[in-house]
């Protein structure tokens, strides 16, 4: 069957502008949905395992999450390029609203960290598939802006997420972390269903690679297991962790075996020839150490070190997230403007690392306005980098893998976020628990012990017990800080060897005859054809990217 090539309308259209701002419009809702749930529990935390008896399963709260999301970031990626993304990212949703669910009605520490781990299963679909679509529909010079402002809708919900968390757990309850998501679940499907039309994908019979999504899944797991279990639970020369690390090796090796002959990989190995993705992936897994590893445990030291309660403990995370927001958004506008990129990452992390150097030297006496300062540095420095490097990314491939490549960098970043939160989780609660035995008068901590602090709890303690118990708290996160800051340099180091390729004007696109509809405005068949970026000239829209075979 012949197939014919046309252009769409043209990118100057308002029509078509409109309408894919109404798309992007929807994607930022689910963005806000799944990112907000990376942040909500931070200062509700505390209270939450108080509550539930359980500080010495606190990590898992945000481990949970984070290693379900992770999980799934390929299948997904993979999933969307092969069948398409419209039905997977409403199929998502569904998911992330029945972890709510199970995690609202939690009555116990077990419950709960099942309920978060449902939700990362969905929430790892909101997450790439928005950024996927979005490549789907606008070029890389123009997605720059976008990106953006994806960057400033997490920082957004990372300052809601807290100071939500904090008035939940200070007012009506922490479950409602949980109930909010269920209407905004819903509103987010019914944006899908109402704007989002695609531009369909069709293959005979797609063959899913559902033995390198069971391997992957099981490294994944051995890996994350390791890091939280290792020297805490069990010692590290215990038979289960060098069992797990063993299994890691094996699973890993095993994978690897598969992909090389899967019809379909779900995470292709000829991504690992693009010296880009190499290095971007690396610095993303870093980045992703560094911050969630301090994002993590910020607003619980706030708590418990300055005594501010959880609602203001969110308004002191809110100078890092302005800040993030800021130049999240600037940088994408000046790599739209601009078309150059490779200096706004380098730079970023530089300043990353110099904020958790300052970060390190934090004592109960810092001022709170100097304290506050340092997490604006650190935010300034992710707002530079994070969004850039999943672009230098999506413009290394065509479309057609653009959800694999996406997925498989953001696997890497949030395998750094799991190990950051569980690696500083784990020496944070080991050096808690050790410090607090040392310092601790016999039989000051009633009740449950040390398991059982609580924010408040600790505020009201006689001035010996609570000066022992916030100079452990501030010795056991700090020092934490300083031991990222080589990780960090290495990540800036290995940016500045990036090769920085124009910017594509155009999508190219491999696929049969169908039709390209954003909320019925444009209706176009396609055959390797260009899409003219939104808003750009005649002149920039010839420089049309060649397809990788």
């Amino acid at each position: 069957m012949s197939a014919t090539t046309t252009t769409a309308r043209p990118a100057a259209d308002p029509a078509l502008k409109r309408n894919i701002l109404l798309v992007f419009a929807g994607l930022m809702v689910t963005m806000l949905l799944a990112s907000l749930d990376q942040t909500i529990f931070s200062t509700a935390l505390p209270t939450i395992v108080g509550e539930l008896d359980g500080v010495d399963h606190m990590l898992w709260v945000t481990t949970a999450y984070i290693l379900a999301s992770t999980i799934m970031l390929p299948v997904y990626g993979k999933l969307g390029d092969l069948i398409g993304r419209k039905g997977l990212f409403i199929g998502a949703i569904g998911l992330f609203i029945a972890g709510s669910i199970v995690g609202g009605l939690a009555d116990n520490m077990a419950w709960l960290i099942a309920g978060r781990a449902i939700q990362g299963l969905g929430g790892g679909g909101l997450m790439i598939l928005s950024q996927a679509i979005i490549a789907d529909v606008v070029p890389a010079r123009e997605r720059g802006k976008y990106m953006g402002i994806m960057g400033g809708v997490f920082a957004l919900s990372s300052v809601a997420g807290p100071l939500l968390g904090g008035w939940f757990t200070e007012g009506i309850g922490w479950r409602w972390a949980f109930w909010m998501n269920i209407p905004l679940g819903i509103l987010a499907i019914a944006s899908a269903v109402v704007f989002l039309k695609l531009p369909k994908v069709e293959h005979a019979r797609p063959r899913i690679d559902f033995t390198g999504m069971g391997l992957l899944a099981l490294a994944s797991t051995c890996l994350m297991l390791v890091t939280t279990w290792g020297g805490t639970t069990y010692d590290w020369d215990s038979v289960v962790i060098i069992g797990l690390i063993a299994g890691f090796v094996v699973t890993a090796v095993a994978f690897v075996m598969v992909e090389r002959a899967a019809a379909e990989p779900i995470m292709p190995l000829h991504l690992f020839t693009d010296r880009n993705f190499n290095l971007t992936t690396i610095a993303g897994l870093i980045t992703g150490i560094a911050m969630f590893g301090a994002l993590a445990y910020l607003p619980t030291y706030l708590q418990m070190v300055t005594g501010v309660n959880a609602t203001e403990a969110g308004l002191l995370m809110i100078p890092m997230m302005a800040a993030l927001l800021i130049s999240s958004i600037a940088s994408g506008q000046l790599v739209s403007r601009t078309g150059r990129y490779k200096w706004l990452p380098i730079v970023g992390t530089f300043i990353v690392a110099a904020a958790l150097v300052l970060m390190s030297t934090m004592t109960p006496e810092l001022p709170i306005w100097i304290l506050c300062s340092y997490l604006a540095l650190m935010g300034l420095g992710l707002g530079m980098s994070m969004q850039i490097l999943i672009l230098i990314v999506q413009n290394s491939f065509p479309v057609r893998e653009v959800g694999t490549a996406t997925a498989s960098n953001n696997y890497f970043r949030q395998i750094g976020a799991s190990l950051g939160a569980a690696i500083v989780g784990s020496l944070f609660v080991a050096r808690l628990t050790d410090l607090l035995a040392e310092r601790m008068p016999a039989g000051a901590a009633d009740g449950g012990g040390s398991n059982s602090f609580t924010p408040a709890i600790v505020r009201d303690l006689p001035d010996a017990v609570r000066d022992v118990i916030v100079g452990a708290y501030n010795d056991a996160l700090t020092p934490v800080f300083l031991y990222m800051v080589p990780l960090v340099i290495v990540a800036a180091i290995l940016l500045c060897f990036v090769q920085e390729k124009p910017l594509a004007t155009t999508i190219e696109r491999d696929i049969l005859p169908e039709s390209l509809e954003i909320d019925g405005a444009s209706s176009v068949a396609l055959t390797t054809a260009s899409i003219p970026v939104v808003g750009g000239s005649d002149d920039t829209a010839r420089a049309e990217r060649t397809p990788r075979a």
